[in-house]
């Protein structure tokens, strides 16, 4: 027998086993007024009134629908719903400037984008056939308790689910085909993996725009667990939140944690959490005396993936093995930095170069309409992930370089071309270089290497308010630094390796 496995089976589950259990408990204060504390039954139902709303517009299966948000409770049922109906979700980043999301809803051609109010002015030129704000414009425009909805007429495990938009090593950003088949294993592995049941409490501080949340989302509903919405990252509001809704699991960055370290200093009594919260980190990692303050300080659980937006992400997991129990802290946390080992059913390997390579049932369908990155991507049968790395007797994997010229800053990534390509528009810019520097807020910082052209002056403030018209906050370098000259080879391909290596120490190159 062979059974389809769609996004669906999470929803379905929740409302089955755990209809009258609060399943989402919205963000309070947001511009679009808080979808109240929703039970799972709610939610299944507000997502079969959506369905219908969208069959009455006339978007068919196949069709992209965009969502430009914060993480929301209607982000989530979006997640749920679109791609439930034979739909395509297509999260995009909220902090990408105008003509970035433009792109996107014109390179997927979206029937339908959803706009956060917060961002509505801002986004005011990005349109599609049709056009609505996230809040009461969808609500009454969208939801129709009043209908059926048409049900998937033939659901599919490899139809695409999501279109999720992924820096490379081109400035553009590309379309990343994650299958039903795709989130379903990884959401059932992540879960398996990091242990996660019923009694769990999830807060969404990763925003769920990224890779899905990393297919926590539907772990989550799949399981029946109470799912708090966090709009916005403060630390101190992490900890007040863990406190007063019971929080045991949580997904971010490493620049997360460190302002919950941060907080931490000026919390009032017994650090809430302590022994009972699991935290999930990916991206750059962090060092391991923030992974030892992490346990020690706030008594939480540290562990670490890996993996790519062209994964699902899940391609490695390290957790605290009983091995680890008796070893101090500091020992403990260097074990821990590692990337991990291979999660359930993924081979990884390493060619001669030292690149990374994975075989795996969560690696991507293909890129959006580019069949020449996705051959490349994927020769000779494996995915080429664009990051060096070593593999130790025990199948743990360790970073050490990223081929592709991306950076990861506060888990966020970033096109290092797209950078130096709006900074050479500058007149005064002779040559430029950007590269990642290790920074324990953000785990690798944006930093540009700048040749002036002869007789020109130019300063880091004015560079850096140069590429502030033209990119995303998170892109903008957050150093410049002059230089007389920027080794290149006898070709003339910029030697990055050598730039990089006044600023890393060992034989690490990424953070």
């Amino acid at each position: 027998m062979h059974v389809p496995l769609t996004t669906n089976d999470f929803i379905d589950r929740a409302e089955l086993v755990y209809g009258d259990r609060i399943g989402v408990v919205d963000e309070p204060v947001q511009p679009a007024a808080a979808v109240e504390n929703l039970t799972y039954r709610d939610l299944a139902r507000r997502g079969r009134a959506l369905q219908a709303g969208l069959d009455e517009l006339g978007v068919p299966e196949g069709a992209r629908v965009a969502v430009v948000s914060h993480n929301s409770a209607r982000l989530l049922e979006l997640l749920l719903a679109v791609p439930s109906s034979g739909r395509i979700l297509v999260p995009v980043n909220f902090r990408l400037q105008p003509e970035e999301v433009s792109y996107i809803i014109g390179d997927c051609k979206a029937d339908v984008v959803l706009i956060d109010p917060e961002l509505d002015e801002a986004l005011a030129d990005v349109g599609a056939r049709h056009r609505f704000v996230l809040g009461a414009d969808t609500d009454q425009a969208l939801l129709r308790f009043d209908a059926e909805p048409h049900r998937w007429q033939q659901p599919d495990e490899d139809a695409t689910a999501t279109l999720n938009y992924t820096s490379g090593t081109t400035a553009k950003p590309k379309g990343v085909r994650l299958t039903h088949r795709n989130i379903w294993i990884n959401s059932v592995t992540f879960g398996m993996h990091m242990q996660v049941s019923d009694r769990d409490v999830l807060m969404h501080v990763l925003p769920m725009f990224h890779c899905n949340g990393w297919g926590m989302p539907y772990t989550a509903t799949g399981l029946g667990i109470k799912q708090v919405v966090l709009r916005k990252v403060d630390g101190a509001e992490i900890l007040r939140r863990v406190d007063e809704h019971g929080i045991t699991l949580m997904c971010g960055a490493p620049t997360v944690w460190n302002m919950v370290l941060d907080a931490a200093q000026q919390w009032d009594g017994e650090i809430p959490g302590r022994d009972r919260v699991r935290l999930v980190v990916a991206g750059a990692p962090p060092p391991s005396r923030t992974i030892a303050r992490i346990e020690e300080e706030l008594g939480w659980q540290f562990n670490q993936i890996y993996g790519l937006t062209e994964t699902s992400p899940l391609l490695t997991v390290n957790r605290s093995r009983a091995e680890y129990d008796n070893l101090p802290a500091i020992e403990r946390a260097k074990m821990l930095s590692k990337a991990g080992a291979p999660s359930l059913g993924t081979r990884i390997s390493t060619d001669a170069d030292g690149e990374i390579l994975v075989a795996s049932n969560t690696v991507m369908d293909s890129y959006w309409n580019n069949p020449q990155e996705t051959a490349t991507a994927m020769r000779g049968g494996q995915f080429h992930t664009g990051d060096g790395g070593s593999i130790d007797g025990d199948g743990y994997l360790t970073i050490s370089d990223r081929k592709k010229d991306v950076i990861i800053t506060g888990g966020e990534n970033v096109s290092s071309i797209e950078v130096e390509d709006v900074l050479f528009t500058h007149p005064a810019v002779a040559e430029v270089a950007v590269i990642a520097v290790p920074d324990d807020k953000w785990g690798e910082m944006v930093t540009a290497l700048v040749v002036r052209r002869d007789g020109e002056r130019v300063t880091e403030t004015e560079l850096i308010d140069h590429a502030r018209h033209s990119l995303a906050g998170y892109k903008i370098p957050k150093q410049v630094l002059f230089t007389d000259s920027i080794p290149r080879t006898a070709t003339g391909k910029v030697q990055k390796f050598r730039l990089r290596a006044q600023f890393w120490t060992g034989d690490r190159q990424v953070n």
